[in-house]
């Protein structure tokens, strides 16, 4: 089964070319916050980010469409490239609501909750550079490991900061605009554990 892999080895090219994009947007983001007098040419980096991420998952998918053999499962191929799309998605989404909402000024959560989505994306890229070598995956599942480690802290910091908006110190306009940002947040690094559930299932496709 593990024999096919070297038919066709572009895949994994593609697959390390989008995840180094959601490294891009995530890196982005979180240089955002410490840096927001710039926001707005933050803002304009992901926007790209997101535009060369829908290129990288067009020219995946009409690749499967002329790929007699892949890798692994078409299915598998195709979640794998969505759900880094969507990481991307929802970080490019979170972005603009800082702007749009003409927040003043980060919190402090946002900022936690944006360095977990940076390391949970290089976790993501770490583990889909690995995903070359299924024969050996105990590295890989370490990376694993972590991913869905970085989702629970940034469930944590979620929840935190959404108590303290209903604590009464915040009016209602902004609980709606701050709810929504770290939701946005929270649904990147959410879609970065996706991406390790759907590598935890190909690797056991292929032992």
């Amino acid at each position: 089964m593990l024999s096919i892999i070297p038919r066709d080895r572009r895949f994994f090219d593609l697959f390390e070319e989008a995840s180094a994009l959601v490294v891009q947007a995530a890196q982005a983001y979180a240089d955002m916050l410490r840096d927001y007098q710039q926001r707005e040419r933050y803002v304009a980096i992901i926007r790209q980010v997101e535009h060369d991420g829908d290129e990288v998952a067009h020219r995946t998918l009409a690749k499967l469409d002329t790929t007699f053999i892949t890798p692994f499962d078409r299915e598998d191929i195709y979640a794998l490239m969505k759900l880094m799309d969507d990481v991307i998605d929802e970080t490019d989404a979170a972005a603009k609501r800082l702007t749009l909402y003409q927040i003043a000024k980060p919190t402090d959560a946002l900022i936690k909750q944006t360095d977990i989505l940076l390391q949970a994306t290089k976790m993501v890229a770490a583990a889909i550079r690995e995903l070359r070598n299924l024969k050996n995956p105990a590295g890989l599942r370490e990376r694993l490991i972590e991913i869905h480690a970085m989702e629970n802290a940034g469930d944590d910091i979620n929840h935190a900061a959404t108590a303290e908006l209903f604590s009464g110190a915040f009016d209602a306009i902004e609980v709606i605009k701050w709810k929504e940002i770290y939701e946005l947040t929270e649904r990147a690094i959410d879609r970065c554990e996706d991406v390790a559930n759907t590598i935890e299932g190909i690797i056991l496709k292929n032992l």
